[in-house]
């Protein structure tokens, strides 16, 4: 009888050896990683920045009886630098098999481009420095996703800008006289089209990178000078203003959804 337990228990382990070493390695599986959010458009952001500016314009001196007092449109111009802060708020929505961006946009610009303001009163050539000192413009814009993380838009509004007082000096080599002539401050009504690229820079959820180009007309105004330190008129100049900027801003979105 002993010797039968022996074997039955012999038997056992045995079994149950075999049976451990068949069932192997127990395999290991590892928790799915979570996918990472995906990029959005949809939702409001602010933003800051600066850029460059070019400033261009076509003037005509006119006599107080209103006739030209020269034949011709003279040509001047200036340039400089801007910081700028904005905000807006974005829809990103799929149009077919495109992902396109719709939205509203505002900004202020504080500005120094300035530049020669170039007259020619009676037969005398005159000029002054005049600056574009700041700006502001509201609008909206349309774009398309190229990728995921990459928007390409156009934008357009209205603007308005300011345009500092300046006074005008005979030109006359080699020194130039005393100021004769002033031209008093004020702004300028205007429209804008521009257009851009918006980029997920992917570093913190809804920090993108934008750069814009703008192009702004700002309309022919009739302007008058007053003969210098006085409230006289002496006659009046007609100026179309144009202004050309490349800003670069870094936009946070507060999304709804996604990154």
């Amino acid at each position: 009888m002993k010797k039968y337990l022996f074997a039955l228990t012999a038997l056992a382990a045995m079994t149950g050896s075999a049976s451990a070493a068949d069932l192997g390695a127990r395999p290991y599986t590892k928790a799915p990683v979570a996918a990472a959010p995906v990029a959005s458009w949809t939702g409001c952001y602010i933003g800051g920045g600066g850029g460059g500016g070019l400033l261009s314009q076509n003037t005509r001196e006119f006599t107080l009886a209103g006739t030209p007092d020269s034949a011709v449109w003279a040509t001047s111009g200036g340039r400089g630098s801007f910081g700028t802060v904005g905000g807006g708020c974005d829809y990103q929505f799929a149009l077919g098999s495109w992902n396109m961006v719709v939205g509203a946009l505002a900004d202020y610009d504080f500005a120094d481009i300035h530049g020669t303001r170039n007259a020619s009163i009676g037969t005398w050539p005159y000029f002054g420095d005049e600056k574009l000192d700041q700006s502001w413009a509201v609008g909206a814009r349309v774009g398309w996703l190229v990728t995921p993380t990459l928007l390409t838009y156009f934008s357009g509004g209205y603007t308005q800008a300011h345009f500092s007082g300046f006074n005008l000096t005979r030109n006359v080599f080699p020194v130039p006289t005393a100021p004769l002539f002033s031209v008093n401050s004020g702004w300028r009504d205007g429209w804008f089209i521009g257009s851009g690229l918006e980029y997920d820079l992917g570093w913190i959820p809804g920090l993108k990178w934008n750069t814009e180009y703008r192009f702004s007309d700002f309309g022919t105004v009739r302007d008058t000078y007053y003969a210098f330190g006085t409230t006289t008129p002496a006659g009046y100049t007609d100026s179309h203003k144009y202004v050309q900027t490349i800003r670069s801003t870094l936009v946070y979105h507060f999304n709804w959804g996604g990154r």
